[in-house]
């Protein structure tokens, strides 16, 4: 077993911003996700690596790696290794001193408690105690960010958090099935009822008035009615391409729980 090495399930925003901030604390860290990968703040997320080779987040870069030795390779030059393993068989290969669960399925998809030595998942669906050692909120509000190491996170509402007096308006959605197709860019300056995208000849117009801060690669094929988008009504530009409020704040109860596991509460218990 690596002491050093965390790995972690999912390369979205929220993951990314846990590895970021993990990568800056001095731990060896390895994402894993799905071959194409459906995130929507792309600027912000280390599953870019998958696409384009390799990417880079406020200072940190992650590469991608194909297996075991490539993994070490990454990692031995400082950066995150990302991986494609959506049966997550690099978990026993790898032997992590922790694995987080940051995929965001709202549900269990198959972490155990026994995976490794520390076992933590983000947001609802684990219960700490039973399937992972201790769970992050990931609810905005006054608990976001809490560590709990007994219980589960808040149920999903399936309501977006409120950003700027906007909640799930906020959220653009495939207005039909088939390939996405962006007409506008993360980081445009966009008003309520214009052009952003098309499902093949389905318009899909934004929803209120903003910047875009996220919005789905290119190509990929969608179903009605699933999130290819996000508007951000402050309409500043440079959160579009910094990580977010909510990121940093689930990353740090990660690295809480983390250091309460292996350091920290666990040991003085």
């Amino acid at each position: 077993m690596n002491s050093n090495l965390v790995l972690i399930k999912g390369a979205g925003d929220l993951a990314s911003g846990t590895a970021h901030r993990l990568a800056r604390c001095g731990y060896a860290v390895v994402m894993l996700d799905i071959g194409q990968p459906t995130v929507i703040r792309r600027p912000v997320s280390f599953a870019e690596a998958i696409y384009q080779g390799t990417c880079t987040v406020e200072g940190v870069t992650a590469e991608l790696a194909a297996g075991p030795e490539q993994i070490r390779a990454v990692l031995a030059k400082g950066h995150i290794a990302v991986a494609v393993d959506q049966d997550w068989t690099l978990v026993s290969a790898l032997k992590p001193a922790a694995v987080i669960d940051a995929v965001l399925a709202k549900t269990n998809l198959g972490t155990a408690i026994d995976e490794a030595p520390v076992v933590i998942g983000l947001g609802p669906g684990f219960t700490a105690g039973v399937d992972v050692h201790a769970v992050v909120e990931t609810k905005r509000g006054h608990n976001l960010g809490r560590v709990i190491l007994t219980g589960a996170a808040e149920p999903n509402t399936g309501i977006p958090g409120v950003i700027g007096g906007f909640g799930a308006e906020r959220v653009l959605r495939a207005p039909a099935a088939g390939i996405f197709q962006p007409r506008r860019e993360i980081g445009a300056q966009v008003v309520k009822g214009e052009l952003v995208a098309l499902v093949e000849d389905v318009p899909l117009t934004a929803t209120i008035d903003g910047v875009l801060r996220g919005l789905l690669k290119s190509g990929l094929t969608v179903h009605q009615g699933m999130k290819v988008g996000d508007i951000d009504p402050r309409a500043e530009r440079e959160h579009c391409f910094t990580i977010s409020d909510k990121s940093r704040s689930v990353a740090g109860g990660a690295l809480e729980a983390l250091l309460y596991l292996t350091v920290g509460g666990r040991r003085n218990s």
